[in-house]
């Protein structure tokens, strides 16, 4: 959700290069009803679920007679206080966190997106990407609607505005049967709550109950856990469910298709203490990284890994391995969005600033290095240098997931394929590039070890570009204007040409 432009403006150098090399966050969306403190729940949500999103941050409540909005750019902690909370008076609110992947950060885009129509009062949320979002928005463009923003999501406010059906819920379910890719939804009316997951499943989305009464629905388990919700289920693939006058229904209007819940939600995406899919992720994380060892030993001193996201795969690898496990990097967990570098170059800047290796650990030892993914192996290539001029003697790193060769347009902010460094080199050659004495990658068998067994029921596009929904050639440009924007951000240092 995000423009070439805005991305430029909003990096500084250094952290322009470090965030293109690696895959981000969708977005979170949550919803509260007959709760007294709907909104008060749903902020605490957000902050349970800042991790899919760290652009921006709205709640929108129902007081049963009008709909009350606040949104703002930045963290939940920078765009909510106290007193703006206490505004949000209602028994129902929804929120969200925003990473952009289609339209620019900024104010207008955040979401949730509040309109007037025929029915009165409407705010919407997304997590997710339609791929055909801009040949929708041609149409309804050339019939006259006229556009705020440049979110996929408000192609289908117009399409619920624009539905000719009797009720909320009939116009949601019209406008959804318009649109392709991936969707988490929630919708608010002065008197209705309506959540959608899209039919394949692409992004997670549970449902929760408060034991004093009400609902809850949001993007992972650990929100429930925070606001005390016990959790029921998951929201199923293609269905609606609807809360109105105290009580809820489910919906299954479409016809049923094969689900393809994104395993990257496994590998990276989703926070550990969550339960998604229906499985915990750490767990899940620990089972990789103990296929990964068993696929791919090597003759070592210590484990560490990439905090924070290769942490659980570690332990796992450390485990099966037998080797002892160290924190060898350290992570500042306190760096803000951006930085100020130094006049005077300091050797990868961008990398140390946000992680330290440890000499104490690392000197003299042959190091195993976990991280869960490779993206343009620029961030890779300056850890490893990092971790030989702490004093380490040999540097092997292992990759928690296969070679990721192509973008995901279901929701997640990811590279072209001329960007992604699997897409370009053998594993040798990426070797080569990183200055590492081993680079092994988990098999595409292996990421499925934790089932037991074969693997029907998610996406792995990115690892396969076995893609479950047809891409279109403008979904394809509208990846490359985003990245080949990018990479005219100083610093944002380009992978090696194909060899």
């Amino acid at each position: 959700m995000k423009t070439p432009a805005a991305k430029v403006d909003d990096l500084t150098s250094s952290e322009g290069a470090l965030r293109l090399d690696r895959f981000h966050e969708e977005c979170a969306v949550v919803g509260v009803c007959g709760q007294p403190e709907a909104a008060n729940l749903a902020y605490l949500s957000l902050y349970a679920l800042q991790h899919r999103g760290q652009e921006g941050a709205g709640i929108v409540s129902s007081n049963g007679q009008a709909l009350i909005s606040h949104r703002g750019l930045g963290l939940v902690a920078d765009v909510f206080n106290e007193n703006i909370v206490r505004r949000l008076a209602g028994t129902s609110a929804i929120g969200h966190n925003r990473y952009s992947t289609a339209g620019e950060t900024l104010l207008r885009n955040t979401q949730p997106l509040v309109v007037e129509f025929a029915l009165g009062s409407l705010a919407v949320c997304h997590n997710g990407n339609f791929v055909n979002a801009d040949e929708v928005r041609k149409r309804l463009e050339e019939n006259g609607s006229i556009f705020q923003s440049n979110v996929d999501t408000e192609v289908l406010v117009h399409l619920v505005a624009g539905s000719r059906r009797p009720t909320l819920i009939e116009r949601v379910i019209d406008a959804l049967a318009q649109v392709q890719g991936a969707h988490c939804l929630l919708f608010l009316s002065e008197d209705e709550m309506i959540a959608a997951r899209d039919p394949h499943g692409f992004r997670p989305l549970v449902l929760g109950k408060f034991a004093s009464g009400g609902w809850i629905v949001a993007s992972e388990t650990c929100a429930l856990d925070l606001v005390e919700a016990e959790y029921v289920r998951e929201v199923e693939p293609g269905e609606i469910l609807h809360f109105s006058g105290g009580e809820m229904r489910s919906l299954r209007p479409f016809t049923q298709v094969s689900r393809n819940s994104c395993i990257f939600e496994y590998v990276y995406f989703a926070r550990p203490d969550s339960r998604v899919f229906g499985r915990n992720v750490y767990e899940v994380r620990k089972e990789l990284g103990r296929q990964l060892a068993r696929e791919s030993p090597v003759e070592a001193d210590i484990v560490i890994p990439v905090p924070d996201s290769g942490l659980p795969a570690a332990l796992g690898f450390a485990e099966e391995a037998r080797l002892p496990f160290e924190m060898g990097l350290i992570r500042n967990h306190y760096v803000g969005r951006t930085f100020i570098e130094p006049q005077e170059s300091i050797r990868n800047f961008g990398v140390k600033v946000k992680l330290n290796a440890q000499r104490d650990i690392l000197n003299g030892k042959r190091v195993v290095v976990i991280d869960d993914s490779i993206v343009r192996g620029t961030t890779s290539r300056k850890l490893v240098r990092m971790i030989r001029a702490a004093g380490a003697a040999e540097v092997h790193v292992r990759i928690s997931a296969p070679p990721t060769i192509s973008p995901c347009y279901f929701g997640v902010d990811t590279p072209t394929h001329e960007e992604l460094i699997a897409n370009n080199l053998d594993v040798e050659g990426i070797r080569k590039y990183l200055l590492a004495d081993s680079l092994a990658y988990l098999s595409q068998d292996g990421l499925y070890s934790f089932l037991g067994g074969p693997a029907p029921g998610f996406c792995d596009a990115c690892f396969t570009r076995n893609y479950p929904v047809s891409v279109n050639h403008d979904q394809e440009q509208r990846q490359m204007r985003l990245f080949h924007a990018l990479e005219m951000q100083p610093g944002a240092a380009r992978i090696p040409p194909r060899s």
